[in-house]
């Protein structure tokens, strides 16, 4: 594993995040990563904050990340563990990913994503079907999920409930950029 690369990637994750994207590492682990997408204004993921788990294999930048959501999400490309079905995310020849790539763009690529699923392409077969053929009926669907796994409602409710975990991920959130400041000395 290259951990120039990874502090360089998690620098440029706190200076430079894409929009609606925020990153960190999780335990001060380099291998190991938490991230939160902001669903997206034109979408029926509007409101949602999404969080991701990402593992680095220690082949990384020569293999892809491993992704997972571990928010709840109704989408035809992402499966009901949380497994994405998107091209970079898995090596040639079936897919495309290149050591080139960053987390940066990987995440980018995710969010884009929730704005355009891919249903020829998708890991949910009813869902892919669904959206499809029956719009209305997926978009209805998508933000009722958001609502019921992924809104601010969900967090306070959860607080209420002794969400202590909730809380620490939120902690997590605003010290990111002190988290990744650590590394700088590995």
């Amino acid at each position: 594993m290259n951990k120039a690369r990874l502090k360089k990637e998690l620098q440029m994750l706190t200076k430079d995040p894409p929009h609606g994207v925020a990153c960190w590492p999780k335990d001060d682990q380099l291998n190991e990563w938490e991230a939160t997408l902001v669903g997206g204004a034109d979408t029926p993921y509007k409101g949602g904050m999404f969080k991701l788990k990402i593992e680095l294999p220690e082949r990384y930048p020569f293999e892809p990340p491993h992704i997972l959501f571990q928010t709840k999400i109704y989408h035809p490309n992402i499966d009901d563990m949380g497994r994405i079905c998107l091209d970079i995310l898995k090596m040639p020849p079936q897919g495309s990913w290149k050591p080139a790539q960053n987390m940066s763009s990987v995440l980018a690529s995710i969010q884009l994503l929730l704005s355009e699923p891919n249903p020829d392409d998708g890991l949910m077969a009813s869902i892919s079907k669904e959206y499809k053929f029956d719009r209305l009926k997926f978009l209805e669907t998508a933000r009722q999920w958001v609502l019921k796994y992924a809104t601010e409602d969900v967090v306070e409710r959860d607080k209420g409930k002794g969400g202590k975990k909730r809380k620490a991920e939120e902690d997590d959130n605003e010290t990111s950029a002190s988290k990744t400041a650590k590394f700088d000395d590995v």
